[in-house]
């Protein structure tokens, strides 16, 4: 009918990453890495995630050698600081606690003593070098699933060096490893080539897990930013992601 055109269109709802349920890679303890140095920031980057729609946080502070020397006790104490602050607010969220690991001298040795902090079903996450390509990498996974890991490699789409393509990630995830994809990667927030692998990546089936690797506002205004993208749009459809599963 002719009247048709004017009519009010039905408003749908927002799209946001309720269907997830579970953001697993975030650095919300305040002070202790390079996420938030407060616990205002704290608050106000949990807030945020709330508000995009997830219903669980594990936040996983960096343990690194060089520049992050974290412990289990440092982590777990900080969260039971941050889990008290929340209840202080009334702000009605679930957060846990892991860490992010990164693969370095001392990495093996904490596996070897069982001083690990993993998550959900026994889930361990850890990252590379950005700039050197790793030496050892399928003895070290082997040697997290031999201890009952699951392995899962942390914003697989970051490392420029792997350069045959989908080759590289397919012979990594054959060892015995997961995948967790920085969600803005697909907007292109870090740079075009981050981009371009995540979305091949995501195209192939090979992501398992997406992480906001939220560590200020910016990264927070970005995932929201990232709610308008036909690529994030149809990773939210898809239900072979784990996260709701944490």
């Amino acid at each position: 009918m002719l009247f048709d055109f004017f009519k009010k269109k039905e408003t749908l709802p927002a799209l946001d990453f309720s269907s997830l349920k579970t953001d697993m890679h975030s650095h919300f303890i305040p002070g202790i890495d390079d996420g938030a140095q407060t616990m205002e920031q704290s608050i106000t980057l949990i807030k945020k995630l709330m508000e995009l729609g997830y219903t669980k946080i594990i936040t996983t502070p960096h343990i690194m050698a060089d520049y992050y020397r974290n412990t289990p006790d440092i982590i777990l104490s900080g969260l039971d600081n941050v889990r008290a602050e929340l209840q202080a607010q009334s702000i009605a969220i679930e957060i846990e606690a892991a860490a992010e690991y990164y693969l370095d001298e001392t990495f093996e040795n904490k596996l070897n003593t069982g001083n690990i902090l993993s998550f959900s079903d026994n889930y361990l996450l850890f990252e590379l070098s950005f700039v050197n390509p790793p030496n050892n990498i399928e003895n070290i996974i082997k040697k997290m699933n031999d201890k009952g890991y699951k392995p899962i490699l942390a914003h697989p789409e970051r490392y420029g060096y792997f350069k045959n393509g989908l080759d590289d990630y397919y012979r990594i995830k054959e060892y015995g490893c997961y995948f967790q994809l920085n969600t803005i990667s697909l907007i292109g927030y870090y740079d075009k080539n981050s981009q371009r692998v995540a979305k091949e990546l995501l195209n192939n089936n090979m992501i398992d897990f997406l992480g906001s690797d939220m560590h200020h506002t910016k990264h927070a205004s970005a995932l929201k930013e990232a709610l308008t993208s036909k690529h994030v749009i149809e990773a939210l459809k898809e239900s072979y992601l784990l996260n709701d599963e944490l």
